[in-house]
């Protein structure tokens, strides 16, 4: 059986994450303890420690996300079998990077670290607002989205394309909040607004991307042992040539995440899926795109112990 493999985004993180995993197992502490090395900060007692209101800042969430994924991905590499694709929610890419062998886990982090600093600067700068649109087809959020833009004269995308059923909106506030309106007037359940820094994947995160290529620019990536699937496009990736463009223009672009797992789908058919990291969040997405589809979350001890077991 064929593996893919899956690694989460933002939102993720809580105060004690890995904590378990460092006490339980040493590849998953020396992970953490490099990482801290890298960014030449104690991220690891942040994460265990708190506090909660600085873990959330997207600077610190997101290289901690992606020190939980590659902390668990250090314990299960030698388990996982034949590995074929990888794909990660926003952030979560770069874990993918990661566990194709392309990226190493200290340049990673760095490289969130920075990406996550550019996209509080431009939020800073700008600020926008996102909201989750739950129970309405991604047609109709486009629609939406396409008229409150215009009748608030700014700017409002489908951010993250989740589910069928699920698209996060991302833009200006008084243009989020308006085609929020029209959502529910179409007959969305729910319209919830996210507690976020920024309006990430939309144009309005345009002021980050230029630093954000210096910096992919700046770092190393080899050649991945399986192909990464690319949020901007859906597309395979099996060069680390291509990784800093499509890193780069996923910044401004919607995660196509239901095109995604369906193009994985169809390319392994029979293939175990298993997410990396902190939550479910993936596992419980793709239940919904793709029904058939065997999916385990591995994100703390207790989960990778039993599924070790199995």
């Amino acid at each position: 059986m064929v593996t893919v493999l899956l690694f989460p985004g933002q939102g993720a993180q809580k105060v004690g994450m890995t904590k378990d995993l460092a006490a339980r197992f040493p590849e998953a502490l020396a992970t953490l303890e490099s990482i801290d090395a890298a960014l030449q900060t104690s991220l690891t007692q942040l994460m265990w420690d708190g506090p909660e209101a600085e873990l959330t800042l997207t600077h610190n969430a997101q290289p901690a996300i992606l020190a939980h994924s590659v902390a668990v991905l250090a314990v299960v590499r030698d388990r996982l079998g034949d590995v074929v694709a990888a794909a990660g929610h926003s952030l979560g890419e770069y874990s993918a990077w990661v566990a194709s062998g392309a990226l190493e886990a200290p340049a990673a982090a760095r490289l969130v670290r920075r990406r996550g600093e550019l996209m509080l600067e431009a939020g800073e700068a700008r600020p926008g607002a996102m909201a989750a649109v739950l129970g309405l087809g991604t047609a109709e959020v486009e629609l939406a989205c396409a008229q409150g833009a215009i009748e608030t004269h700014g700017t409002v995308v489908a951010a993250n394309l989740n589910s069928p059923d699920q698209t996060v909106i991302s833009g200006d506030p008084d243009s989020v909040r308006r085609a929020g309106e029209l959502c529910q007037a179409a007959g969305a359940k729910r319209v919830l607004p996210l507690k976020v820094s920024g309006a990430f994947h939309s144009p309005l995160m345009e002021p980050a991307v230029s630093g954000l290529r210096e910096a992919l620019g700046a770092t190393r990536f080899g050649h991945p042992a399986f192909p990464v699937v690319a949020n901007a496009t859906a597309g395979f990736v099996e060069t680390g040539t291509e990784a800093a463009d499509v890193l780069a223009a996923q910044l401004t672009s919607p995660v196509r995440w239901v095109d995604s797992m369906r193009r994985l789908a169809e390319r392994y058919p029979d293939a175990q899926w298993l997410e990396l990291g902190p939550g479910g969040v993936l596992t419980g997405l793709l239940k919904r795109i793709v029904p058939d589809a065997t999916c385990v979350a591995l994100g703390t001890a207790s989960q990778l112990d039993a599924w070790m077991a199995a």
